[in-house]
C-alpha cells in the first residue's frame, strides 16, 4: 500500500545572478514497510528530496502527498550527538523540544535502548561509545518520537567499512523491527542494493529519475548476507552503468 507520492517535484535554487533547477519532474512511491534508496552522481539533489520531503525547503513544483498526514523521522550524516548529555538524555532531546516527555515515552526510550543492545551504556557519554553505537543512538533518538517514516541522509559515510556493515545491518533489522518504512540517499551502490526493496537513481543536475530497480534476491535475511547473493552483481553492474552514463 502506498503511504508517500511524489509527483513531479521540482526545486529551484534562486541567487542573485540566477536560478539553478536542482530537481526536475521527480516522481517516485513509497510503499508501507519498505525501503527505497536514492542514488545518483554527487551534487545531482539527492538531499535535496529529503529536504522538500520534510519541509526544511519549500518545493518550487510538484506535490508530495502525504494523506494520512504520516510523520518523518531524519536521521543525517552526522550523528550530531551533543557530547554533554548522557546517552538517555540525547535519546529523549526531540521528545523535549516537541514538549512530549512523558513518563510513557521515557519508558518507551529506555526500553529501545535495552532492546538494542545499549542497555549498559544509557548513563555514558557520547565519546565513551563507539562510531556504530552512536549511529545506533542516533536512530533511536530518531524512533524516540514515533515517526512513521524514517529518512536517512548518508547514514555511514563517517564510518569505517567494517563499521558501516555492521550499523547498516543493525539499521535494517531496527527498521524492519519497528514495522517502518524508509528513504536512504546514500552514494554506495552495495549499500543500497544490500538494504533496498526499491532503487531510485537519478541523473546530472537538473535532476530527473533515470531509472527505478525493484531488487529482488534469493534467500535474503540482512544487508551483509545480501551481498551474497547471486543476483548482488548483476544489480550493481546494472545501476553502475546508469550513474556512470553522462547524462
Amino acid at each position: 500500500m502506498k503511504i508517500l507520492e511524489i509527483n513531479n517535484l521540482k526545486k529551484i535554487y534562486h541567487t542573485p545572478k540566477a536560478e539553478i533547477l536542482a530537481l526536475d519532474d521527480i516522481s517516485f512511491s513509497l510503499n508501507e514497510g519498505e525501503i527505497v534508496s536514492i542514488v545518483g552522481p554527487s551534487g545531482c539533489g539527492k538531499s535535496t528530496i529529503l529536504s522538500c520531503l520534510t519541509g526544511l525547503l519549500n518545493k518550487s513544483n510538484g506535490e508530495i502527498i502525504n494523506q494520512n498526514n504520516l510523520k518523518f523521522g531524519y536521521m543525517l550524516q552526522n550523528d550530531a550527538l551533543f557530547p554533554w548529555l548522557n546517552i538517555l538524555d540525547n535519546c529523549l532531546l526531540g521528545l523535549k523540544i516537541q514538549n512530549k516527555l512523558t513518563v510513557e515515552n521515557k519508558k518507551y526510550v529506555i526500553n529501545l535502548l535495552k532492546k538494542y543492545g545499549l542497555k549498559d551504556f544509557i548513563y555514558s557519554y557520547p565519546q565513551n561509545l563507539s562510531g556504530g553505537m552512536r549511529q545506533r543512538v542516533a536512530l533511536i533518538r530518531t524512533l524516540a518520537t514515533k515517526p512513521d517514516i524514517l529518512l536517512f541522509d548518508e547514514p555511514f559515510s563517517a564510518l569505517d567499512y567494517q563499521s558501516r556493515l555492521s550499523v547498516s545491518d543493525d539499521v535494517y533489522k531496527i527498521i524492519h523491527s519497528e514495522k517502518k518504512s524508509a528513504i536512504i540517499v546514500t552514494h554506495d551502490i552495495a549499500e543500497a542494493i544490500s538494504m533496498s526493496n526499491r532503487i531510485i537513481i537519478l541523473s546530472n543536475r537538473p535532476s530527473k529519475v533515470k531509472a527505478i530497480y525493484n531488487i529482488n534476491m534469493t534467500d535474503t535475511s540482512t544487508p551483509i548476507n545480501n551481498r551474497k547473493c547471486k543476483e548482488f552483481s548483476i544489480y550493481y553492474d546494472k545501476i553502475w552503468k546508469e550513474i556512470d552514463k553522462n547524462e
